[in-house]
């Protein structure tokens, strides 16, 4: 099987990394851009950095702060007005996920029109307005990806978009960035990027140079995430967190991500639960369904360290599940029910819930492929797990 690899042009990586958006939009001959991001970058004074830096270059931009979590397409709407307003060659995405994928989604309109529903999968989204990604959390890796998920605000459906127009012609991955994330923060985006890791690797697109990328994402998730919530300044837990994002990113939009994912976007869409906290709540019983279709699930388990070598494959797998379980109690993963969520509610959307988990087309990728009445036991097993 031959593998399609897709990455960003230009990947600056480390401290101050942010600080080169002026010599890459030069290199890049972007002439103004639109620096989107959204209102706590404001706050901490982020983009009033980004901003001085192109004065000082004399690089004229304009900006739009005004993203939400879960970018919609009413936020999308309003973005790209102001992209056409000042006549930008560019987008550049400072924030997490939310901003980074509201301004993909801008440099596909700016560039072909239409409505986002129009570019949801199984359509392709071959090329945009360049994107430069400058990722605040270590989490989504959408600054690697070809993929943005816009939630539609008419029908509430959460649209998975693909594509290599949706890939960054350029990265800023600055760690320094992460060190305001507050404890919840670096928890549920740490958790999305085992997931992108983890999925990656088990997923049936997975190929030699993403596995090498996830099994090093995911190792080096386990080991820092519960020190980086603890002690928000360790650096070198941060630094560590931050590339592995980048690198689980690159994996997953190059393997695809699996069922974890799948049953994860209804979720957000249904009940406004942030992307990683959702996947974090389906992570150990999603997992412990999945185990037994795939023995790079032992490989897993043995590379974190949460199995011995000498372990038999059907040991490491129990062992994993358990390691995940551990993990969320940790880091107080909520279930459904603590996180607010009426009962009444969940069970009546199942069906639904099931239904758009096979139409994103993930399940199809992990080891053992659910219909739909096995994804509503799921749901359910997910519920009664708490």
């Amino acid at each position: 099987m031959t593998a399609n690899i897709n990455l960003p042009r230009i990947l600056h990586i480390g401290g101050g990394a942010s600080q080169l958006l002026a010599k890459t939009l030069a290199d890049l001959e972007i002439a103004n851009p639109l620096l989107v991001t959204d209102p706590f970058m404001v706050s901490c004074g982020y983009l009033e950095r980004l901003e001085q830096q192109l004065r000082e270059a004399g690089i004229p931009c304009g900006k739009f702060a005004d993203c939400v979590p879960d970018p919609t397409t009413e936020a999308v709407d309003q973005a790209l007005a102001a992209l056409r307003r000042g006549g930008h060659d560019a987008v550049v995405a400072l924030g997490g996920g939310s901003s980074i994928d509201t301004a993909k989604a801008v440099a596909v309109l700016a560039l072909h029109g239409g409505a986002m529903r129009n570019f949801k999968t199984p359509a392709v989204v071959t090329s945009s307005l360049p994107i430069v990604a400058i990722p605040t959390t270590a989490g989504t890796g959408s600054e690697a990806t070809r993929v943005a998920v816009i939630t539609d605000t008419e029908t509430e459906e959460k649209m998975l978009c693909m594509g290599v127009g949706l890939m960054p012609v350029a990265a800023l991955v600055d760690f320094e960035l992460t060190l305001s994330m507050p404890w919840r923060l670096t928890a549920d985006t740490g958790l999305d990027s085992l997931c992108h890791s983890l999925e990656a690797y088990v997923s049936r697109r997975a190929n030699p140079f993403t596995d090498s990328l996830a099994l090093t994402a995911m190792a080096s998730i386990y080991r820092n995430i519960r020190l980086a919530c603890e002690q928000p300044e360790n650096r070198t837990a941060r630094e560590a967190m931050m590339l592995a994002a980048t690198q689980a990113g690159m994996a997953f939009s190059n393997a695809s991500v699996t069922l974890i994912h799948g049953m994860s976007r209804p979720i957000g869409a249904l009940f406004h639960v942030p992307h990683g906290l959702s996947n974090a709540m389906l992570l150990p019983e999603i997992t412990a369904w999945s185990v037994g279709a795939s023995p790079r699930y032992a490989t897993v388990a043995r590379h974190l360290g949460i199995a011995d070598e000498a372990d038999q494959n059907e040991v490491a797998l129990g062992k994993l599940v358990d390691g995940l379980r551990q993990l969320n109690q940790d880091l107080q993963v909520p279930s459904p029910a603590d996180y607010g969520i009426e009962k009444r509610q969940w069970f009546g959307s199942l069906e639904l819930m099931a239904q758009q988990a096979l139409d994103s087309g993930s399940p199809a990728n992990n080891p053992r492929i659910p219909s739909a009445v096995e994804i509503v036991e799921l749901y359910t097993r997910v519920w009664n797990a708490a």
